[in-house]
Parts: structure tokens; sequence; C-alpha cells
């Protein structure tokens, strides 16, 4: 199953996108410049192979739903996102804010 709803942030809306995959779920909240996702997010695959790419993205552990990510502390961030402004510990509601 997958649940995508809008998602309000400053200035903006972004989207929200649960999958449900056998005993997990993938959570993961985007913009047309940036993503934050859950701890399946592999940011150090993101930030070393893929480097040129420049893909903007943060990750948070331990959360199950779109509102639990958006409150979590990011917990690893690619450094594209951090020239946007995200920083380890950043809330996620923060973080989608910089990628609007």
């Amino acid at each position: 199953m997958v649940f995508m709803r809008p998602v309000a942030i400053d200035g903006g809306t972004a989207v929200g996108i649960e999958v449900e995959l056998p005993r997990t779920r993938l959570v993961v909240v985007t913009t047309d410049k940036g993503f934050l996702m859950c701890g399946a997010l592999d940011v150090a695959l993101l930030s070393t192979r893929l480097r040129g790419r420049e893909i903007v993205a943060a990750r948070a552990v331990g959360v199950r739903n779109i509102e639990e990510l958006l409150a979590a502390p990011m917990e690893s961030v690619t450094p594209a996102a951090e020239a946007l402004g995200v920083t380890v510990g950043m809330r996620g509601s923060d973080a989608i804010a910089c990628m609007r």
C-alpha cells in the first residue's frame, strides 16, 4: 500500500509518502529540491559514490509516519542539503522548509 498526501510547509507544499513493505515502512517527505526519509536512506552512499549528483537529502531514524519524520531531528544530511542550510539535529519540518 502507498499513501500520499500534501504537507504544508513554510511558504509552500511538499508531498508526504508512506510505503508499506513487509515488516517495515518507508517514509518520505519531498519537494522539488530535495527530500527527507526514514532510516532506510543511505546518506553515506549519496554523499560519497553519488556525490556528483548533488542530491539534497536528510535522514531521521526511528520514525514510522510522516508526522514523526517532520518532528524528528535529522540524523544525517548530504553535503548538498548542508549547502541549503540543513544541519544534523534540525527538525524535519525545518529541514524540508530549507528545501522548498
